[in-house]
């Protein structure tokens, strides 16, 4: 009896799922395509430790995907509104804990 309990010990903390991480989505409407956003978020991504992708949206928005630590996607989330605030007329997010997703930051297309 007492081998069976190690067994499933074992097994138990063989098979843990990913720890998760904070996953924000971010819209941009305004003058956003077309002036170097996309491109200037991907700038801004590399000061952070952050996964994910942002892509040009036939609406005329900018979708933004990101994960990482909660301080890490906060941040650069942050500056990618300071650095472009010219260009955002309005900003939809939300945010959620979830298992990662994402290897790097990368312009979807």
């Amino acid at each position: 009896m007492g081998r069976s309990n190690i067994a499933m010990t074992e097994k138990n903390h063989s098979t843990r799922p990913e720890p998760e991480v904070c996953h924000a989505s971010v819209f941009f409407s305004g003058r956003v395509q077309g002036v170097g956003f996309r491109y200037q978020t991907l700038q801004v991504a590399k000061q952070f430790e952050v996964s994910g992708f942002v892509r040009n949206l036939s609406d005329g928005r900018v979708q933004l995907e990101a994960e990482g630590g909660e301080s890490e996607v906060k941040g650069f989330v942050a500056e990618v509104k300071d650095q472009l605030s010219v260009f955002i007329r309005q900003t939809e997010s939300s945010s959620e804990r979830r298992a990662p997703r994402f290897k790097g930051f990368t312009i979807a297309h």
